[in-house]
């Protein structure tokens, strides 16, 4: 796992050809708006959260996300855990995104 700053974050996800961006926020804080492509997994679902992971294609690249950093750098720990080898945490998350913004 690494931290990376939005800077990082972007820069090496528009040069990444195998990349998968994933949100790990809340239904009510995608509500709100959230990055484009973006895939959706609550990390508060507990068990589900990492039944879902293990459905996801571990030779991607993950760029994961949430509203300040926590909870994505938890998330990349987890992922970490059952055998991703490559996701990056967005450091200040999504409250400090300066992109473009879905809704």
């Amino acid at each position: 796992m690494a931290d990376l700053s939005q800077e990082e974050w972007v820069a090496q996800l528009e040069k990444d050809d195998n990349a998968c961006i994933l949100d790990v926020r809340t239904d009510d804080e995608v509500a709100d708006g959230y990055i484009p492509d973006a895939k959706h997994i609550d990390i508060y679902l507990g068990q589900e959260f990492i039944d879902q992971l293990q459905e996801l294609d571990k030779s991607k690249n993950y760029y994961v996300y949430c509203r300040s950093g926590n909870r994505s750098g938890q998330a990349c720990a987890i992922m970490n855990s059952i055998g991703f080898e490559n996701v990056f945490n967005l450091e200040g998350g999504f409250m400090n995104w300066e992109g473009e913004v879905a809704e």
